[in-house]
């Protein structure tokens, strides 16, 4: 796979999906525009040449970065939008700890947890878009080690591993007034049991937590 193919973009149709929360017992329907994701997550040698570090435990150029934080992320995708000659969407503050999204930019960002969630659905209606072992790693067959991007079947929309693998980090934060800054986290990862490895499934960190079962995949907005 060479770096372009990293971070093939995958054109996603507009929609509409409802999120809900267990803690909460709440749901609500979000609207989507068009937008595109990338293929794959953020594998290590993309990460490594746009960052030049290597984060993750396990090492291997088509492996998931993994062990990076949310803040990483966001960096991440400024960097390599001024690679490749796009608007930057984050504007950081000067205090370092703000930080603002511009919805006009055309560069790469974080999808929002609910463009993650219509994504991995790509219009199917069950808790996952295939049979489990098929789509995933997780603890059932990954012997517990991270896996090459690509190696199961993508859901329907041509997108690999949105299920298991690493868990994938989101723009939006989780619940402010419970948990403060923390950010959402989707997808499922290798050490998970099945039960975690579902499209509606939410998982929660600090921005600043750097984990080993924790990546990222890259989205763009679509001018209209």
């Amino acid at each position: 796979m060479d770096a372009s193919a990293e971070h093939k973009m995958v054109a996603v149709p507009p929609g509409q999906v409802m999120l809900s929360d267990r803690r909460t017992q709440s749901s609500w329907v979000v609207e989507l525009a068009p937008y595109q994701l990338s293929a794959y997550p953020i594998t290590q040698a993309l990460y490594a040449q746009i960052t030049d570090r290597r984060p993750s435990a396990a090492q291997g150029d088509r492996l998931p970065v993994d062990g990076v934080s949310w803040w990483d992320a966001v960096q991440f995708c400024n960097a390599l939008s001024q690679r490749d000659g796009l608007s930057p969407a984050y504007h950081f503050q000067a205090d370092g700890e703000g930080i603002e999204w511009d919805a006009s930019a055309d560069g790469y960002r974080l999808p929002t947890e609910a463009e993650w969630e219509h994504a991995c659905r790509a219009g199917t209606t069950g808790p996952r878009y295939g049979p489990l072992d098929e789509i995933a790693w997780y603890r059932g067959n990954s012997n517990e080690r991270i896996r090459e991007v690509g190696r199961k079947q993508p859901n329907p929309l041509g997108l690999y591993d949105m299920l298991g693998n690493v868990w994938e980090w989101c723009w939006d934060v989780y619940d402010a007034e419970v948990y403060g800054s923390y950010r959402v986290l989707r997808g499922g990862g290798w050490f998970d049991e099945h039960w975690s490895c579902r499209a509606s499934v939410r998982r929660r960190s600090h921005p600043t937590f750097r984990v080993d079962d924790v990546g990222f995949r890259i989205a763009r907005s679509v001018a209209r």
